[in-house]
């Protein structure tokens, strides 16, 4: 096996603030229970500082009327693409994030934007579909349309490997969903990442909420992004995003990482146990323990050279994890 060049490599840029946000929300406008001034107003009190109301095959834009000088609103909608069967009922969908972008990617859309409150879906199929093929041709009309897209909840939403995978396009996989977690325990989307990692796809992850707010269980303030730019506005935070400058998380908080002298580094704030996870060859990654009782605030891993990427895990004594995106090595 080629070993790949190890270079020094920081987790995130230098300069800049980390700013919270969650990219998955849903309000009355769709199946949510709160108004999108009540959903803006309980992120906000609680440290929030951008959320997208991401409403089920409705796009809207609250920028106008809902921002605030330390809170902003990423414009998007979530579209279903999903599978019936003959009775009707759901065996499968595809949940898709479409966020509009930066001013450059707007500028350079090749389709007009969809504007505030326009109806894009559901877009329903009977008894069969070709599920990556579909996806595919949505998510090119959405980076069409000057948005970047998110891929919810895999697992919740029954996909196969073979209608996730080959699909192109992807910016980021949804890898933790505290609404689907506590409603059903599928929550958790980290093998699908590692797949498509492993196939040297190049895709960021994200954590979010999913809330809906309906009260049967908690589902909102669980799932987030942490990103880090220079100010906030749509166009620092969404090139964070679009850059990986940011990590995602259920608790803990990621203070810096990154690659020097040919190892992994990284410390946070405290938790139990730290985890490295890398490809290349069986056994690749390493996990450190806090030993009896104790936490471990930092951690490091030497890397071989076969690596073609490596990330970080970081959970706490109840489970909460914090995770880095990759690095990738050429």
């Amino acid at each position: 096996m080629q070993r790949q060049t190890i270079k020094d490599r920081a987790g995130f840029f230098k300069e800049g603030t980390f700013y919270k946000g969650n990219l998955h929300s849903h309000t009355t406008n769709s199946d949510g229970n709160f108004t999108p001034e009540q959903a803006v107003e309980e992120f906000h009190q609680r440290g929030y500082s951008f959320l997208c109301l991401s409403d089920h095959d409705l796009y809207t834009d609250y920028r106008d009327s809902l921002q605030k000088e330390d809170f902003i609103i990423l414009p998007g909608m979530e579209l279903c693409l999903a599978l019936l069967e003959e009775d009707g009922n759901c065996k499968k969908v595809h949940h898709i994030n479409g966020i509009l972008g930066t001013s450059q990617m707007q500028k350079d859309a090749t389709k007009e934007p969809f504007t505030h409150k326009q109806k894009v879906g559901p877009i329903l199929f009977y008894e069969q579909w070709d599920g990556a093929k579909e996806a595919e041709k949505k998510i090119k009309e959405l980076h069409e349309r000057g948005m970047f897209v998110t891929y919810n909840h895999p697992i919740w939403s029954r996909i196969e490997p073979q209608e996730l995978l080959p699909v192109k396009g992807i910016d980021i996989l949804e890898i933790f969903n505290y609404n689907t977690q506590n409603e059903s325990m599928t929550g958790y989307d980290i093998t699908y990442w590692d797949q498509m990692l492993q196939n040297k796809v190049k895709i960021y992850a994200d954590a979010s909420d999913d809330n809906h707010n309906a009260g049967e269980f908690d589902d909102a303030f669980g799932g987030y992004i942490m990103v880090k730019a220079k100010e906030l506005t749509q166009d620092a935070i969404v090139s964070g995003i679009l850059s990986g400058n940011y990590y995602s998380s259920s608790g803990p908080s990621i203070f810096d990482w990154g690659v020097k002298d040919k190892k992994v580094s990284i410390t946070c704030s405290e938790v139990e146990r730290i985890t490295f996870i890398a490809d290349g060859y069986v056994g690749a990654g390493r996990t450190t323990l806090a030993e009896d009782g104790a936490r471990i605030t930092s951690a490091e891993y030497p890397l071989t050279g076969r690596e073609n990427y490596v990330r970080v895990e970081c959970k706490d004594k109840n489970g909460k994890t914090a995770w880095t995106n990759p690095i990738f090595f050429e």
